[in-house]
């Protein structure tokens, strides 16, 4: 899809669905790919038949499906466009045919002129009430791909340094490398994030040496407000980190106490060789890969082989046994809850001011059962440290949820997601739907796991989820045709819920997945 379309307090382009809100600024709608794709085929014929032999060949090309697929997304559709609207379905059912989208269709051409870039992203984000900053991927010009991971970690661990300032608001990594490998304006990135500054540079290693060159740009106009390098040996790796930081946030506002942004005498590790381990788990550690997941832990049992004080890989290493636990692929799940817990503790005990290892700390001593209110301390300790975390604030609204407080969860993603706009991932998405669930917007908590399950389709919890909401929704067809699916992977349809601390939403959980299972109640 190459054009932009807008209908009924909607606007869609190749990039996703969007609604107009209050404020009149158009914002994302959760949405599964597949639904996704076939509003576009419909859409873009506004008006005319589509038969279903050709939606299905343009959302499952060279696949073989059910016609119930197309019936599920058309019906997910329904829900989502139809709220609200007085003359019935914008999807109309032509018997045994097809499908014609009825609404008003506005098709709005882009075109490569200068207006172009402010069309295409279809949202603009309004600027926060203080200085806000947007650091891209660093070109790596160390002439060895291989060493991409070490450029990404440089980046990673210059928005830490950054968002450590209270006074100016960071955008998370998740979004802004978005735009990595693609040549985009810093006009548009600005529009598309929300964001007065954008920071670029490269990162050269050669042997002991490291340089590292940036410049701000005020992404309003497109001026160069700054530039320099910085170079050092690899050991001094953390001191040019904070240069850079420093630097830019001077540009920004001269007023810049650099005890603000400065580490603590003490680092994060002293081995570099432990440092370098830690970089190269970075990119496994969160995929939906059980390979990948064990290669992170691996490389992390080497750095903390190497440095048991290291937190940072000990608070990762945590969250990977979690992750396994989570997903099932340990043999020994009792051992894999007390091997995280351990390691979340000693995490703790050598990072108790590290944001990142509070974050995940909180997080997986919350989800096996710890103390909550002590899980809830750290994270607030965590985002009090580092305002513009925002894993943090994920990790904040996960045990606001486990706590019983769906309200502030909710609060706590909708920051996460402006401090990462560019970000939904599957487990965003399951979040947020389970807080809806348990404030008993079924009709919010259903889209969000619908688009969950479009990105990660093994994940359980999301099924279970997804069942409960339709039972209590009085769909109950949809509810064990849900549960069908879970058991194609995972034959253990219920679970106790013991994460949900609150007695009374834990059995609105249970109580909707005993129906859907076929359970007395």
């Amino acid at each position: 899809m190459d054009d932009t379309f807008q209908f009924e307090g909607f606007r869609l382009d190749r990039r996703g669905l969007f609604r107009r809100n209050e404020r009149a600024v158009f914002v994302p709608v959760a949405i599964g790919s597949r639904a996704l794709d076939v509003l576009c085929v419909l859409v873009e014929r506004a008006g005319n038949l589509v038969p279903r032999d050709e939606i299905i060949a343009a959302v499952w090309p060279a696949i073989v499906v059910e016609d119930n697929n197309l019936n599920l997304q058309i019906a997910a559709l329904r829900r989502l466009l139809d709220h609200g609207r007085l003359e019935g379905s914008c999807i109309q059912t032509v018997a045994r045919r097809g499908y014609r989208f009825t609404a008003a269709v506005t098709r709005v051409a882009v075109e490569a002129h200068a207006n172009a870039a402010a069309l295409l992203p279809g949202v603009v984000l309004p600027l926060p009430d203080k200085p806000s900053l947007a650091v891209m991927p660093f070109q790596n010009m160390s002439g060895d791909p291989d060493q991409e991971y070490f450029a990404d970690g440089m980046v990673e661990e210059i928005i830490t340094a950054l968002s450590r300032i209270r006074w100016l608001f960071v955008i998370a990594r998740n979004s802004s490398f978005t735009y990595k490998g693609h040549a985009v304006d810093v006009k548009q990135v600005g529009r598309e994030l929300g964001v007065r500054y954008v920071l670029e540079g490269s990162v050269r290693k050669a042997s002991q040496r490291v340089r590292i060159a940036a410049q701000l740009i005020d992404a309003t106009t497109g001026a160069h407000l700054w530039a320099d390098r910085f170079d050092g040996s690899l050991e001094d790796v953390f001191d040019l980190q904070d240069k850079v930081a420093i630097s830019v946030a001077g540009v920004i506002e001269p007023t810049l106490q650099e005890a603000e942004i400065r580490r603590s005498s003490e680092r994060p590790t002293s081995d570099l060789t432990a440092y370098d381990l830690y970089l190269r788990a970075l990119p496994d550690w969160g995929s939906p890969e059980k390979r990948r997941i064990v290669r992170a832990l691996d490389l992390l049992g080497q750095a903390i082989e190497r440095d048991p004080q290291y937190g940072p890989a000990l608070a990762l290493a945590a969250h990977c046994h979690q992750r396994l636990e989570l997903r099932g692929w340990t043999e020994d799940p009792e051992a894999a809850r007390r091997t995280s817990v351990d390691l979340a503790r000693q995490a703790l005990r050598v990072g108790p001011d590290d944001p990142n290892v509070l974050a995940l700390v909180a997080f997986v001593l919350g989800y096996f059962g710890e103390d909550i209110d002590v899980a809830i301390g750290l994270i607030d300790h965590c985002l009090a440290l580092n305002p513009s975390f925002a894993a943090g604030w994920h990790w904040s609204g996960v045990l606001r949820i486990f706590a019983g407080q769906p309200g502030l969860a909710i609060q706590h993603f909708e920051t996460f997601l402006r401090l990462s706009p560019r970000d939904r991932p599957a487990h965003y998405l399951n979040s947020i739907a389970e807080a809806y669930f348990f404030s008993r917007q079924f009709d919010e908590a259903a889209a969000n796991l619908l688009a969950s399950l479009e990105r990660a389709p093994e994940f359980p919890i999301t099924y279970r989820v997804l069942a409960s909401c339709y039972a209590h929704m009085g769909r109950l067809d949809e509810a064990r045709e849900i549960v069908r699916r879970l058991r194609a992977i995972t034959p253990a349809v219920m679970e106790p819920g013991a994460r949900y601390r609150n007695p009374e939403l834990r059995e609105l959980f249970l109580s909707g997945l005993r129906i859907a299972a076929g359970e007395a109640c």
